[in-house]
């Protein structure tokens, strides 16, 4: 088992920076695909960023350019900076893992940004 526990959301002003922790319960970065999603009510659950254990990185069209995706091994904390946010980036952001066929979700911090 593994818990995954983000931090870092809030308010921000268009054009600000948030960033989002994410921490583990046990070292797993060398063998977890990991990466951040987001979900605003009434929408899907889409990706925002992702990186396999190999450190393979991949964005969400949407935030291209303007979000980074990074982790510290020896924190076993993944982490999303996010620049230049949009109002259409509020969302509620989850942490996700996945150790050959088990997903794991944290439990979700509320990013608002305002206009």
């Amino acid at each position: 088992q593994v818990q995954l526990v983000e931090s870092g959301g809030g308010l921000a002003q268009t054009g600000g920076s948030l960033r989002l922790s994410c921490a583990a319960s046990r070292s797993i970065f060398g063998f977890a695909h990991m990466g951040w999603y987001r979900q605003a009510p009434g929408n899907q659950r889409d990706l925002v960023a992702m990186m396999s254990a190999g450190g393979n990185i991949n964005y969400g069209d949407s935030v291209k350019g303007r979000f980074t995706i990074s982790r510290d091994n020896a924190k076993n904390t993944l982490y999303l900076q996010m620049d230049s946010l949009k109002p259409e980036d509020t969302a509620t952001y989850y942490c996700h893992a996945v150790i050959i066929t088990t997903n794991y979700w944290g439990q979700g911090t509320q990013v608002t940004v305002s206009s």
